[in-house]
């Protein structure tokens, strides 16, 4: 049976441990496309944010974007995870950002 995008989306994202961050880009890229859009709609979808961490998803540039439960819960979430947020941002994004194996 073959993997649906969605779920090839949420076995990346189960990956990225606490403490760390990703970007819609680099789990695009980790699946060979460009449609970072199409993770973020996938995650929106997520059925289980239990297994499912997507609160760890970011934009390119650190900013906190789209999350089903608002941009604070996932603030709230990162902090608790030692992750330090300016302005709903990813201060030190580079120390945080989790690449996969490519």
């Amino acid at each position: 049976m073959k993997m649906t995008f969605n779920r090839k989306v949420y076995c990346l994202c189960r990956k990225i441990p606490k403490g760390k961050v990703t970007t819609y880009k680099i789990v695009a890229e980790k699946l060979g496309t460009k449609a970072y859009r199409a993770v973020g709609n996938a995650l929106n979808k997520n059925p289980d944010s239990t297994t499912v961490p997507c609160h760890r998803i970011v934009g390119s540039d650190g900013h906190l974007t789209g999350f089903a439960r608002g941009i604070r819960k996932k603030k709230g979430m990162l902090e608790k995870e030692g992750i330090k947020i300016t302005c709903f941002k990813v201060m030190e994004l580079e120390k945080h950002v989790f690449r996969f194996d490519f």
